[in-house]
């Protein structure tokens, strides 16, 4: 294995941590240090790859780019349209969507430009795609209940990816 290699199987393996210990602990509660136990290395290397933390947030939520942009700019024929693709989205990225939907995004005073302005940003848009441009209090509870369940999806990494996106479809739409 040449060096290159190593080196990129070792940052790997530190996404795959990183992904890991956010799902079960959060953002916030996982230290460098936490991640580098885990992989069997010292913090101090973990941060030559990924400091600050932030980065490793960054590149962890970089394969969804492309879904969250089309959750956000397609237009849907409908609610249940949209709530499929939205469903699709967060049991796609179920072990990120903690990261995507409550510990960056709840961060208000996320400086511009960083990944918690950027997320909190996606978590509004979707929001707004779901309550609708004047919505009622029902819409809004609903919209807000709706919000909630997807973070929720987290907790499910060990159940097949099927079956929690079809369990979690069906809570959608049955509260539309």
């Amino acid at each position: 294995m040449t060096t290159l290699e190593h080196g990129h199987d070792t940052r790997e393996r530190i996404l795959d941590a990183a992904r890991q210990l956010f799902a079960e602990r959060g953002y916030a509660a996982t230290s460098l240090a936490d991640i580098a136990s885990a992989v069997g290395l010292t913090k101090t290397a973990v941060a030559y790859h990924f400091h600050p933390k932030d980065r490793l947030a960054t590149e962890l939520i970089a394969p969804a780019g492309q879904d969250i942009v089309a959750l956000i700019e397609d237009d849907f024929d409908d609610d249940r349209a949209f709530a499929e693709a939205l469903v699709t989205f967060t049991v796609r990225h179920r072990a990120i969507i903690r990261l995507i939907m409550e510990d960056i995004s709840g961060a208000d005073d996320a400086p511009p430009g960083s990944p918690g302005e950027a997320i909190r940003a996606f978590r509004d848009a979707i929001y707004r795609r779901l309550a609708g441009p004047d919505p009622d209090p029902a819409r809004r509870i609903w919209a807000w209940a709706v919000l909630g369940s997807l973070q929720s999806v987290v907790k499910t990494i060990d159940l097949p990816e099927e079956e929690v996106g079809k369990t979690l479809l069906a809570m959608v739409l049955a509260s539309l």
